[in-house]
């Protein structure tokens, strides 16, 4: 995992190293981190041209240091401040951004850079919330980022992925310790734990409850999903439906009523490891009531996505039944859903709108999105940078509840279960067609992935 700091915890740490090394000297190590960048970008100084655009606080400070190394090395530099910068910057290489840093709120314009100049942000790009990703319509639109000590969430929400470019992040001596939200990465697949060598398909069992009469590409997805990350067992019961009728050969189809089907589930989740439900289960009376029932009363801990999260109703009634259970709970909402469940859309800040939910239900709340967010009921938080525009297809969501099921079914617990999941889902789909991508070619995608890098923290 890679800490984030929000711009709460970055003024602490900031604080923290004035104390121990003095403003001075944080400034002058910012400064040549920034100059170090420009360099890079520029490929040397002789003949360069820098224009800087550095506002009034220390990120202007980070800004005009890095202005006076590049001109001591030969580079032509132009500093403007940032209240007093034309329109329109002149003919350049390159455009150092530090205007304004991850305090900003507010509105801002930034000049405009030449069209072939680099534009380096310092910290975040001008005009980006750093806690957010939410920016006004004015605001700097880098190539690079360089931001320190750690990343900020507005880098990885929002519109913070198309305005920062690359984002590196330079120590400078900083001690981020240990904030309340990390990225996962592909390191991160050291999770999984290695798979016991006299272990048996029961050690994985997940049961998968979804489908329904005319819905029957949602169940075999999520068994599917939850196969090919890692489940030894897979039992699939779809109510009302015949064994048999879904094409999943690898799962075990067990027949179960079209209503009353909860007690018949519970009957045999005694051997699983973890529940998923909803997935096409549809909205009828008998789905509701089932749900509720089985998610009552299941001694497993549960993954609720789709039709699963719509019985739950609104989040007074779903808390006081989630709160009573003994095992964990994870819910896997997209904003819709989570607007019905919180009554409101989650909005720009997504971590607080995950906490805040994940509070409130007892529950880890996965909040899907371009950026996808994890919270527990504690406040920690993982954020998932790995997703892209090739999930936006039905079905994608159906495989990521069932690849969540069998991570926890493997041992890992529920908020790394999640995050990894999503981080997994992402880059299995990174891996998959740039066109026509279907839910249905993720599952083996999964299994890629997961075979690339589990135990190894190697990168696929």
């Amino acid at each position: 995992m890679k800490p984030v700091l929000t711009s709460a915890e970055m003024a602490a740490v900031d604080e923290e190293a004035r104390g121990r090394v003095g403003l001075e000297m944080l400034v002058a190590r910012a400064g040549f981190a920034v100059c170090r960048t420009a360099v890079a970008c520029m490929g040397g100084t002789y003949g360069r041209r820098v224009v800087v655009v550095a506002g009034r606080g220390h990120n202007g400070d980070d800004g005009r240091v890095a202005a006076a190394l590049l001109a001591r090395r030969g580079a032509a530099v132009t500093v403007y401040d940032a209240a007093g910068a034309p329109g329109e910057l002149p003919a350049c290489d390159l455009v150092i951004d530090a205007a304004f840093g991850t305090r900003f709120h507010g509105e801002y314009t930034a000049p405009r850079p030449p069209d072939d100049a680099t534009v380096l942000a310092v910290d975040v790009p001008s005009g980006l919330v750093a806690d957010t990703g939410r920016a006004t319509p004015g605001a700097v639109r880098a190539d690079l980022t360089v931001t320190f000590g750690a990343l900020k969430p507005g880098l990885l929400l929002g519109r913070g992925p198309e305005l920062a470019g690359a984002v590196l992040v330079e120590s400078i001596g900083l001690e981020v310790g240990t904030p309340a939200q990390h990225l996962v990465e592909d390191a991160d697949l050291a999770w999984l734990p290695a798979r016991d060598p006299r272990g048996n398909k029961w050690d994985t069992a997940v049961y998968v409850v979804a489908g329904s009469p005319g819905m029957f590409g949602a169940a075999g997805l999520a068994a599917s999903g939850a196969i090919r990350a890692g489940a030894g067992m897979v039992r699939l019961g779809s109510p009302g439906v015949a064994p048999g009728t879904i094409p999943v050969v690898e799962a075990v189809c067990r027949p179960i009523p079209e209503s009353d089907w909860a007690a018949p589930v519970l009957a045999e989740l005694v051997r699983c490891r973890a529940l998923v439900v909803g997935p096409g289960l549809g909205r009828a009376e008998a789905a509701i009531r089932g749900v509720l029932e089985l998610v009552a009363a299941a001694e497993v801990p549960v993954v609720i996505d789709a039709d699963g999260l719509f019985a739950l109703g609104a989040a007074r009634d779903a808390a006081a039944l989630l709160k009573r259970r003994s095992r964990p709970t994870i819910v896997t909402p997209h904003d819709g859903e989570y607007a019905r469940l919180a009554g409101a859309p989650p909005g720009d800040d997504r971590l607080t709108a995950a906490r805040r939910l994940a509070e409130e239900l007892g529950a880890f709340v996965l909040l899907k999105g371009p950026a996808t967010v994890v919270a527990a009921p504690g406040g920690e938080a993982l954020i998932v940078a790995a997703g892209s525009s090739r999930l936006s297809t039905a079905g994608t969501g159906d495989v990521l509840s069932g690849v969540i099921g069998a991570l926890v079914a493997r041992g890992l617990e529920p908020l790394r279960a999640a995050g990894l999941a999503a981080h997994v889902h992402g880059r299995a789909a990174a891996m998959g067609l740039s066109e026509g991508l279907e839910a249905g070619d993720l599952p083996l995608l999964v299994a890629a992935v997961l075979s690339a890098g589990a135990g190894t923290g190697a990168t696929p």
